[in-house]
């Protein structure tokens, strides 16, 4: 089957293939990782689970209880770089918006969605769009999106935002304004874990003026051959720090320990990734975790993603002097944001445990 370069995954998957195009399926060492999400998530396994931090303990008002709080989330961030946060603040209400908005705008019919698509070509990259352009060993993934910057609010162009449902605007607004507050609790705790100031970080990589925040709603539509596919293929985040909300389909797997572990899906909570960015302003000792997204035959998985990142050209990343020494030198070249996204998006896929 040849793919029409304007072809939507919502469109093959309801189209009643059995067969997924070639252009989809994984190259072979991929294929004997990939797992029966479903069936997995639902077996009681005792392997690896990424922790739950309970952020309600950091604004406890008792010392010791924020400082145990604080410890659990720098462990979490040293040992696994992502982390389901509960207690984190922003309320069920709001998140139940956000979710009802995303999933209401990708209900509407292809070509509804298609007033709103993007043109990577010409460098219109907001908008609603497929992974169309085959990355290096050809394949392409099992989702469409939806992306646009959501803060700070002089960076944001609403009219590529959706205006259907009425409440998308409202709430995205709403939502991207509690995760930069967040942002800054996130930050304060990894700078003071590594002896910097409690500013630290959030200075580093821009600021209140320049810290861009993304929003990329992930729609993978079921699958008819999920064995052969994945929803996005095994990568870091360049990001800061990312936070995403899902709807309680499972998908997402962390390469921890050597393998790919499932993570569970957990009521209530936002999941924190550790991203590059924090990763090489650390000098490593926080980590940016490898992951990927499984998709399935039976459940629409949709996700939302928050992208934290420093402006592209104006902060040249590098391990902070306070995080290097004689035993620990440097693990990162001085790079810009932008470099450091065209080093990765060139490296070969041969690399891909090893993503630096």
């Amino acid at each position: 089957m040849v793919i029409a370069t304007n072809t939507r995954v919502e469109s093959l998957s309801k189209s009643g293939i059995h067969q997924i195009p070639k252009e989809y399926i994984r190259p072979q060492d991929e294929l004997s990782t990939i797992t029966n999400i479903l069936h997995e998530i639902n077996n009681d396994d005792k392997g690896p689970q990424l922790p739950t931090i309970d952020l309600n303990d950091i604004n406890s008002g008792d010392p010791k209880t924020m400082e145990n709080c604080s410890n659990e989330l720098r462990k979490a961030a040293t040992e696994w770089g992502v982390m389901h946060l509960v207690n984190h603040g922003i309320s069920d209400d709001l998140i139940a918006r956000v979710k009802a908005a995303g999933e209401s705008f990708f209900s509407q019919p292809v070509e509804e969605k298609e007033k709103h698509c993007n043109d990577i070509a010409s460098g219109k990259i907001q908008g609603y769009g497929s992974k169309l352009a085959n990355n290096a060993s050809g394949q392409l993934e099992w989702e469409d999106y939806f992306f646009h910057t959501v803060f700070p609010e002089d960076k944001r162009d609403l009219t590529v935002w959706p205006s259907t449902p009425n409440d998308y605007i409202p709430a995205t607004i709403e939502y991207a304004k509690q995760i930069r507050a967040l942002t800054t609790k996130i930050l304060s705790v990894l700078s003071l874990g590594l002896g910097l100031e409690a500013g630290r970080l959030e200075e580093e990589v821009g600021g209140v003026d320049e810290l861009l925040l993304q929003l990329k709603i992930n729609y993978y539509p079921k699958c008819p051959q999920p064995e052969l596919a994945l929803g996005v293929e095994a990568h870091t985040d360049v990001s800061a720090l990312t936070f995403i909300l899902h709807n309680m389909v499972p998908g997402l797997q962390l390469f921890y320990g050597g393998q790919w572990v499932t993570a569970k899906c957990v009521p209530d909570s936002i999941i924190l990734h550790i991203g590059d960015t924090i990763e090489i302003l650390s000098n490593g000792k926080y980590k940016s975790i490898l992951h990927r997204a499984l998709v399935n035959k039976e459940k629409v998985r949709v996700s939302w993603a928050v992208f934290c990142e420093p402006p592209k050209d104006k902060i040249i990343l590098k391990p902070l002097p306070e995080t290097v020494s004689e035993s620990e030198p440097p693990l990162f070249p001085p790079r810009t944001f932008q470099q450091h996204m065209e080093h990765k998006l060139f490296k070969k896929n041969s690399d891909v445990i090893d993503p630096k």
